[in-house]
């Protein structure tokens, strides 16, 4: 029977063994996008009734001024990537946190009508997934 001594030994040296294949790194899940695999019908619904959705260059100026994100995890940026994307489902749970205020239209660049994207965007997805957003 082995004494006290050699089973902490045994303890600490399986703590080692196993904390040493961590090395406080992880890796990540890769992330490859399908274009042919995602729904872009809401981009197309959107890009034939609002043609400026074309002219965005995903500076964030949009993202910058929006009051919604200041206070939760909300990039209108981010919103139209992802619809650009065909990443529906996400951009879908992204969209109920805006507030339509508009002041994301007043500070564009490119003169995009960031709010009307995103009331055609809820149409597209009232139209295509029968439900509201």
């Amino acid at each position: 029977m082995p004494g006290l001594p050699y089973l902490m030994c045994l303890i600490t040296l399986k703590l080692r063994v196993n904390s040493m294949g961590k090395f406080g790194f992880s890796i990540s899940k890769g992330r490859q996008i399908d274009y042919e695999a995602n729904d872009r019908r809401v981009a197309d619904y959107i890009f034939a009734r609002e043609p400026s959705f074309r002219s965005c260059i995903e500076c964030g100026g949009c993202a910058a001024t929006c009051t919604t994100g200041n206070h939760t995890k909300f990039s209108l940026r981010e919103l139209h990537i992802l619809i650009k994307r065909g990443e529906n489902n996400l951009a879908r749970q992204t969209m109920k946190k805006c507030m339509l205020c508009g002041k994301c239209t007043l500070v564009c660049p490119r003169g995009v009508n960031t709010r009307n994207i995103v009331v055609l965007a809820k149409q597209a997805f009232q139209i295509f997934d029968k439900h509201a957003v």
